[in-house]
């Protein structure tokens, strides 16, 4: 299965430097329900989630898990998401 990469930082910081093929969706968006980008993805999806320093990824996470996904990592910012994708 596919991982799916998240920027949790807002447009105007993705705009400046992202994660080839990170989706940018905001925390606010995945706090007030499920971005639409995410509906149709298996809940068994590897989603790596990164900001700029940790924590707004960190934060979006149970919300992630409350919509039923159950493979969700803190990919920390867009120089470590790296590690987290090899398996």
């Amino acid at each position: 299965m596919k991982t799916v990469v998240i920027d949790v930082r807002e447009p105007f910081e993705f705009k400046k430097g992202h994660y080839p093929g990170a989706l940018n969706t905001p925390p606010a968006a995945i706090m007030q329900g499920q971005p639409a980008v995410l509906a149709d993805l298996p809940r068994g999806t590897r989603i790596v989630v990164y900001c700029r320093t940790g924590a707004r990824s960190n934060s979006t996470i149970p919300f992630l898990q409350k919509y039923g996904f159950t493979d969700v990592i803190n990919g920390i910012n867009k120089d470590q998401v790296p590690r987290f994708l090899a398996d």
